[in-house]
């Protein structure tokens, strides 16, 4: 098991309210050979500035997702800074067929607003 790609999806500006808001794709790919359950997840969102912001909870999206041998989960979410950059990273809790729990790690990808990168 492990994630897949991370994109950037949609971006909305309000820079005078200091305010960014992005949306993103995760797609969770399970390479196993037995079904798997998300049962939560961990993000650390870093602002431009370096102001971090946890965010823990059950599952993604309102789903606890059951992902099957070979199958895929997808799913597109958002996050708000205060920055026009930022970074995210965290991890996914898991179970195995089993009830056996794992975690997934979920690395760092930014967070940008597009003119700002070339």
């Amino acid at each position: 098991m492990c994630p897949g790609t991370e994109r950037l999806y949609r971006i909305a500006v309000f820079p005078e309210e200091e305010r960014y808001v992005f949306a993103y794709t995760v797609t969770i790919r399970n390479l196993g050979r037995s079904q798997v359950q998300l049962l939560g997840r961990y993000w650390l969102i870093t602002n431009g500035h370096g102001r971090e912001t946890e965010v823990q909870g059950e599952g993604v999206v309102g789903e606890q997702p059951h992902i099957p041998a070979g199958g895929e989960y997808q799913y597109t979410s958002g996050a708000v800074i205060e920055t026009p950059l930022g970074t995210m990273q965290g991890h996914y809790e898991m179970i195995d067929i089993d009830g056996a729990p794992f975690r997934i790690e979920i690395p760092v990808f930014r967070l940008a607003v597009p003119t700002l990168i070339h």
